[in-house]
């Protein structure tokens, strides 16, 4: 009996791993997702550094944040696929004509390798003046903090949960000392039920706060991202940055 296909006259193959001497039954299972991933054989087609980079793709298609002339600080950046899309979005390279041209920081406390039309630095966004060293890199306050981080697995749901929502909120309170007035603020958190002071926290500060899944996420996955639009500034130090 022949194997069903597609439809478009080539079978659908799913790539199996076997499991090797020395090798974790979990690290076989992630490599044989991998493998069969649509987005990570898209991002090697086109060059992006990993799946990553369509979540920042699609939420950007729902939002409209990153646009030409827009001031990017990408944190936790590494290995740089947030970047490579910022760069474009946001015309980085100048090579738009009549596009206003942007700019793209990425901060990671690795270094990582240089990415065409983006500037990336070793440091650390919890410095106590972090926020001064990139408004100086930026020559200005920055129209986008974004953040992909997360937090080195401990094997527990709840304590990983716990420890991205704590990286959550001290990359808000950073955004909050670099971004203009009507700046967005993207992060990733993993669901678990501690949003709540996450969530009033951006309210406080911006008009409208979005909790998304995008499609690249992998539907297993308890990942979302917050997007938080129109920043508006509040204090004397917020106003000196406008």
């Amino acid at each position: 009996m022949a194997k069903k296909t597609s439809g478009r006259g080539q079978r659908d193959l799913k790539v199996k791993v076997k499991t090797a001497r020395g090798r974790k039954l979990s690290s076989t299972r992630w490599l044989e997702r991998q493998l069969n991933d649509p987005y990570v054989a898209r991002a090697k087609r086109e060059g992006y550094r990993g799946r990553a980079a369509y979540k920042i793709l699609e939420l950007n298609d729902k939002f409209r944040f990153l646009v030409p002339g827009a001031r990017v600080v990408d944190l936790g950046c590494a290995p740089g696929g947030w970047c490579q899309v910022s760069v474009a979005r946001v015309n980085a390279l100048g090579d738009r004509p009549g596009k206003a041209v942007g700019r793209v920081i990425g901060v990671d406390l690795r270094e990582v390798e240089p990415i065409a039309g983006a500037e990336t630095h070793v440091l650390d966004f919890l410095a106590d003046d972090a926020d001064e060293t990139v408004k100086e890199w930026l020559g200005g306050a920055a129209d986008v903090v974004m953040s992909d981080m997360a937090a080195a697995s401990s094997g527990h749901k709840q304590t990983d949960h716990l420890r991205i929502i704590a990286l959550c909120e001290a990359a808000a309170h950073f955004a909050f000392e670099v971004l203009a007035p009507g700046g967005t603020f993207v992060a990733k958190v993993l669901a678990g039920g501690a949003e709540g002071e996450l969530q009033k926290l951006l309210k406080q500060r911006f008009a409208r706060v979005a909790n998304v899944k995008p499609p690249a996420s992998r539907a297993d996955s308890s990942e979302k991202f917050v997007v938080a639009t129109e920043f508006r500034t509040g204090g004397e130090k917020d106003e000196q940055l406008s």
